[in-house]
């Protein structure tokens, strides 16, 4: 699974051609012990975050909209995306 961006102890992926499960374009977050699928629009598809990580990837995906999606677009065509600069 690719990695998008790390920060603050998370790890963001996002999946080639993954629009079985949730087809909603989301990202994969992990951190520590916990796993999550989140929407690009913020909401939890699956899994759980503590709310303190939660509320910053959520700013996150709300700053960086246009390259989050323009990353799910690619990695649904099973193409190459660039990874996010956490900043």
């Amino acid at each position: 699974m690719p990695e998008l961006c790390r920060f603050e102890g998370m790890v963001i992926k996002m999946l080639y051609n993954d629009v079985i499960q949730h087809n909603k374009p989301h990202v994969h977050v992990y951190y520590g012990e916990y796993a999550a699928s989140i929407g690009i629009d913020g909401e939890l598809l699956a899994g759980f975050l503590p709310v303190r990580q939660l509320k910053i990837l959520v700013g996150w995906l709300a700053l960086h909209e246009e390259e989050a999606y323009a990353a799910w677009n690619k990695a649904v065509r099973g193409e190459k995306f660039n990874k996010i600069n956490p900043l």
